[in-house]
């Protein structure tokens, strides 16, 4: 049953209209185990989906509809977890699994218990890690800047650790990367 449910989050996460949205979800599932390697399928399982929203363009949460970045960020993790929800429900996942993945997506913007703030870690070092270079390459200067104190603030000590050896080839991001986390 696990592996039908990780095959179809996979699946609508690879239909994305954003390209690394794929890459980040495996890449946040990744960094969970390194940071930690015991990890539950719960915690695995919202590492894959917790971005999914933005895979379904008829459902995705749009950012120009908010003012405020944390309340867009809020919408959308409300939105994933339901998206979730709805994926484990149809393939009769135990209700305290359902449980547990919803709330982890629920919270894998702004932490808040432990498995919470390893899923927001790993989400953020995931965004530095993959979807970095891609967003500059899409955005101006001022908003990838913007978007790189907010998710840079919000990491633990440890991740800072791990992000600040992060390096890019190129060569204007280098630099704007290196004034936001010096």
């Amino acid at each position: 049953m696990l592996e039908n449910i990780e095959s179809e989050i996979e699946t609508i996460i690879s239909k994305s209209q954003v390209p690394e949205d794929s890459i980040h979800s495996k890449n946040t599932r990744e960094w969970v185990l390194k940071l930690k390697p015991e990890a539950d399928r719960a915690l695995q399982m919202a590492a894959l989906g917790h971005d999914i929203e933005r895979s379904i363009e008829k459902r995705k949460i749009k950012r120009e509809n908010f003012t405020d970045y944390n309340e867009f960020k809020k919408a959308h993790s409300q939105n994933s977890a339901t998206l979730l929800q709805e994926i484990l429900l149809k393939q009769d996942a135990d209700q305290d699994f359902i449980d547990k993945v919803v709330h982890l997506v629920l919270l894998h913007e702004v932490g808040g218990t432990l498995e919470a703030d390893i899923l927001k870690d790993a989400d953020s070092i995931s965004f530095f890690d993959v979807n970095l270079p891609f967003y500059f390459q899409r955005n101006s200067e001022k908003e990838t800047a913007f978007r790189m104190k907010w998710g840079y603030k919000k990491l633990s000590k440890v991740a800072k650790s791990i992000v600040g050896n992060f390096s890019y080839d190129n060569i204007e991001l280098e630099a704007l990367f290196n004034r936001i986390v010096s």
